[in-house]
């Protein structure tokens, strides 16, 4: 090769040293071509998320509603559309619902447009009371065929529920909130009847706010007469307010709603009261303190419809149960009251040094007004089991389920019979700890029996008579066969055993099931890895960590069946090792598992986190640890800055979505019930929240840094995320920021920030340029 530098009298060794240098930078070059993201490989990537691979998905089944003959009907999916389907588990057998032609051929009459039979436009129907037509809605119009001559007729207007009330159990009366205080109104001929007359701003009646959620309708409960209302009244008193505002052109809207936090002097507080209906109105006011604003499954006294939890009314709707929880999650009180006279007795009272639940997202205690005795739920033996009390002394008579698994929701009750219908995981016998089965077992504790057999995850909706039960089970590897059985877990009709063929052949591959140690080298830990469809083990991958720490969930959600979770498989497209895992401090498990970081939420799970990654690149020479990177959203934006900034030689980037990086600045009840009361511990100002404050780490930062939050975020409010910036800048660190106008909590699969957050990933872990600008939903 002809020296280039002659005319400039170069040396022979620094010539040599020019040429070294150009293959390196050559060499170099060629090994970061090997890493490109191109536009294809989004294209790819994008065809994992769930737009693409559901409808690859069949012989699934939806919208099931058991009748009361005990017959099921539901919505069969198939390659060619989909057909509702009726199945009789007395005689074993399923058959179509109807002439679906038919009904395709008379809708096309009337709607004047071209009707197909696998395409029919509505996704539920109803049989009619004598079983000789059906009813369903159609873009706001309800319609009725007759199952004989196929003639479908409107017959009005579908009825829209109003959300905003709350029907009786008669279906004749619904109750609903006008200037904080409740009224009902008579769903036969309208007539509207005041409840209650002294509510005022801050406290109203069944008001439903618990700071990071609220809205507009009422939190009661129904007595099964109808007769009677069981709810409260809302003291916001003297609350602190959250403050939002809009981003728009003039003038700003200002959200201004009570939101209490952790340390506050004054939380919200309800005075439970019994509103007595016949001969007229009256309210009946407890004979009792008020309560916190405290339930004991969740952080709110309502459930999703507005249901009031841990209520309970006797079957004669004259006695009223409900549980008293403590402002710390540290006391349950199950108590008794008289709905006529207000007088409040106690039952019986737990505590904990941590926090005490009722359950995995359903209450666990229940009366038995037939025996005068209560089942209670309780984690003091370490695993959640069940407890029989004399409801009227309060006193133990034995635990009804016992050993090292847990009971998870107690489904059906049959005084009658004494038999407990329970869903329960754990058992070392069923495989997966994570796995939930259907067991039945007798008051005494005698005869436990496992309903629902198969090493799954089995989900399980049962008729109203607890005569049967449909079972759907699966794992995130194996797609979902659902069954029906009976009360024995006799199976009795196979409904459907769902078809992936078409998905695999389109490039699916499933996420990989693992086992690791936790940080304490002994106890086992479950998770998930992704890899790429095109994987080479001769490549080396970074990996992404996603997170979500708990306490009241995990990272790796359902373990049941999913063509997508989430973006992990599509991130895993763009060359990325994705790795889930439920660490120590997330439910499921022993209550000692699941309280292990009580107090120090700062902790989030990371030194298991970071240790099964480690044992993972010790199995799997493809996974590169000096490049990872780590994301997640809400709590999972908390723990991945906690993760950069706590461990900035392991974690690399990371991308921080809607965090709640201080958790004073968050609503109390989230925070005092898994870090504590706050307190003040030394003289110089630290408290027992120090630990979990984010931004008191941001001097470490050392990676990249994604931080992203909603400024209309009205659950985790976006002055979190604006106290990371501040201290980012105070210690002069570089970082990137990205705040959505308008947005609400739930912006992490919106087209935009999944672009930015695998943009980010690529461009800092894979250190190459993403495709510019990349447009989802163009493929």
């Amino acid at each position: 090769m002809k020296n280039p530098f002659n005319n400039i009298n170069t040396p022979p060794s620094l010539y040599s040293m020019i040429i070294f240098g150009a293959l390196l930078l050559a060499s170099t070059a060629c090994s970061m071509n090997s890493e490109q993201v191109t536009k294809e490989d989004y294209q790819r990537a994008e065809k994992f998320l769930t737009k693409y691979t559901r409808p690859l998905v069949h012989n699934t089944i939806s919208g099931e509603q058991w009748l009361d003959d005990g017959r099921l009907i539901y919505r069969y999916s198939t390659a060619d559309g989909n057909e509702f389907m009726v199945a009789d588990p007395a005689t074993g057998n399923k058959r179509k619902a109807f002439d679906h032609e038919k009904v395709a051929a008379s809708l096309s009459k009337i709607l004047d447009e071209e009707v197909k039979a696998l395409e029919l436009p509505f996704r539920s129907f109803s049989y009619a009371d004598d079983g000789s037509g059906i009813q369903f809605s159609v873009k706001g119009n309800d319609y009725s065929c007759d199952l004989t001559d196929y003639e479908c007729t409107t017959i009005g207007k579908t009825a829209r529920r109003n959300w905003n009330e709350f029907v009786s159990p008669d279906g004749k009366k619904a109750a609903f909130i006008k200037d904080y205080n409740l009224y009902s109104r008579n769903l036969d001929n309208g007539r509207i009847t005041q409840l209650t007359w002294d509510g005022k701003e801050d406290f109203g009646y069944a008001t439903n706010n618990a700071g990071w959620t609220k809205r507009d309708g009422p939190v009661l409960l129904w007595s099964p007469d109808s007769k009677r209302i069981a709810t409260f009244q809302h003291d916001g008193r003297g609350v602190g307010m959250m403050y939002l505002t809009s981003t728009n052109v003039g003038h700003p809207r200002l959200e201004a709603w009570k939101y209490p936090m952790p340390g506050d002097s004054i939380v919200f507080r309800i005075e439970r009261v019994v509103i007595n209906l016949e001969p007229r109105p009256k309210v009946v006011r407890l004979k009792m303190k008020p309560d916190a604003h405290r339930s004991t499954i969740s952080d709110h006294v309502a459930d999703w419809d507005g249901t009031f939890l841990d209520v309970e009314w006797s079957d004669d709707s004259k006695e009223l149960a409900f549980v008293s929880s403590s402002r710390d999650h540290k006391i349950a009180h199950l108590r008794m009251a008289n709905p006529n006279t207000g007088a409040v007795r106690s039952v019986l009272k737990e505590e904990t040094e941590t926090f005490y639940e009722s359950g995995n997202n359903m209450i666990n205690w229940h009366m038995l007004e037939g025996s005068n005795e209560v089942i209670w739920f309780s984690a003091r033996s370490n695993w959640g089991h069940l407890y029989l009390y004399n409801l009227e002394t309060g006193k133990l008579k034995h635990q009804i389920t016992s050993g090292e698994w847990g009971v998870l929701q107690v489904r059906h009750i049959d005084e009658k019979n004494s038999v407990i219908y329970f869903m329960a995981s754990n058992k070392k016998e069923e495989g997966n700890p994570y796995f939930q089965y259907l067991y039945k077992i007798n008051f005494d504790g005698s005869g436990l029996k496992l309903l629902s057999p198969g090493e799954a995850n089995h989900a399980i909706r049962m008729n109203e008579a607890a005569t049967y039960f449909e079972d759907s089970y699966s794992t995130p590897t194996t797609p979902t066969v659902t069954v029906i059985r009976n009360m024995d877990g006799e199976e009795l009709v196979k409904l459907a055993e769902t078809d992936i063929s078409e998905l695999k052949t389109a490039g699916w591959v499933p996420p990989i099931p693992f086992t690791t140690k936790a940080r304490d080298g002994e106890t086992d830990l479950y998770g998930l890895m992704y890899k790429p469809s095109n994987f080479s083990a001769s490549k080396s991958y970074p990996v992404l960590n996603y997170i979500y720490p708990g306490p009241q969930t995990g990272s790796v959600g359902s373990r049941s069946f999913r063509a997508s979770r989430s973006d992990k498989q599509a991130l895993a497209e763009l060359g990325f090792i994705v790795v889930e895992v439920d660490a120590l401090g997330t439910p499921g498990r022993s209550k000692s598992f699941h309280e292990y970081y009580y107090g120090n939420m700062g902790d989030n799970g990371l030194p298991d986190q970071i240790a099964t990654i480690k044992q993972l690149a010790e199995r799997n020479s493809w996974m590169d640890i000096d490049r990872v990177g780590i994301f997640g959203h809400s709590g999972g934006g908390f723990a991945s800055t906690r993760a950069i900034l706590a461990y900035p030689d392991f974690y690399k980037v990371a991308v921080s979505g809607a965090g709640n990086h201080d958790n004073r600045n968050y609503e109390d009840d989230w925070g005092e019930k898994w870090q504590g009361l706050l307190k003040v511990t030394s003289n110089d100002g630290a408290t027992n929240y120090d630990n979990q404050a984010n931004q008191l780490l941001a001097g470490n930062l050392k990676g990249k840094l994604l931080l992203a939050h909603g400024t209309m975020d009205n659950n985790v409010p976006p002055s979190n995320t604006m106290l990371m910036v501040n201290a980012l800048i105070e210690a002069n660190k570089d970082f990137d920021l990205q705040l959505l106008p308008n947005r609400r909590h739930g912006f992490y699969s919106e087209p935009y920030m999944m672009r930015r957050r695998w943009d980010y990933f690529v461009k800092n872990l894979k250190h190459v340029n993403p495709p510019e600008e990349y447009v989802f939903g163009e493929l």
